[in-house]
């Protein structure tokens, strides 16, 4: 079975419209909704905003219907000049970058006591995800790179930088990276994918508005051609 987690309504709410046999779990005031989509068995749940709900999410999905994979679908804000509004980063890891033990040794994002501070996604699913998004959206541009998570909106420049020099992340958002823990720890392979809704700079809020709609448009045909051939 496969899982396919959103942040928000509006970017799941195309899949779940054409599941079949749909069957519905609430669970830590999350709707679990199980089925098959295409021909294959999966659960889309929206998970709410921040790494918290983000890990909660998915260690339900681990413990009550022991996915196979998960997929974790969104928008971001891009941290690259060469990554546009529109554009598409699969994740090769994720990292929090609110996460500061510097103080006692640890590199800004280590987990203290885990050594370990990125969370790699499963190199096989992100590969396939590059190919089919590159196949069914040829009119935008494909990346493959490291998000960044953290409980904040990026909105400044002076936020978008540091994080972009820090980390070498290509994009910022609020819940990939507890995903990937959450499956790194229970052998769950992952991967994210972010369509890129604004610039993570000052004109964050008139761009995400605008341009939301249009990403979250790239994503759902890209998820639509992936299922089937996984």
């Amino acid at each position: 079975m496969i899982g396919i987690i959103g942040a928000m309504p509006q970017e799941i709410n195309q899949l779940v419209d054409m599941m079949e046999d749909r069957k519905v779990l609430e669970k830590a005031r999350m709707k679990f909704i199980s089925g098959k989509l295409l021909g294959k068995d999966v659960v889309i749940v929206k998970s709410g905003v921040g790494k918290v709900n983000a890990a909660v999410c998915t260690q339900i999905l681990a413990d009550s219907y022991s996915v196979d994979a998960v997929i974790n679908t969104g928008v971001a804000g891009s941290l690259e000049n060469r990554i546009d509004i529109g554009d598409i980063v699969v994740s090769t890891d994720a990292v929090q970058h609110d996460v500061e033990a510097t103080i006692w040794g640890y590199e800004p994002g280590e987990i203290p006591m885990m050594k370990k501070k990125a969370f790699a996604a499963d190199k096989a699913l992100r590969k396939l995800t590059v190919s089919v998004c590159r196949e069914v959206n040829p009119d935008i541009s494909v990346f493959e790179g490291r998000i960044a998570s953290g409980d904040q909106f990026i909105s400044g420049q002076e936020q978008k930088e540091r994080i972009a020099e820090t980390f070498s992340a290509y994009c910022a958002e609020m819940e990939g990276c507890a995903i990937a823990q959450a499956a790194w720890l229970n052998g769950i392979p992952f991967v994210i994918i972010r369509a890129i809704s604004d610039k993570a700079d000052n004109s964050a809020e008139m761009d995400y508005n605008e341009f939301e709609k249009q990403a979250i448009e790239h994503t759902v045909k890209l998820l639509l051609a992936l299922i089937p051939r996984m």
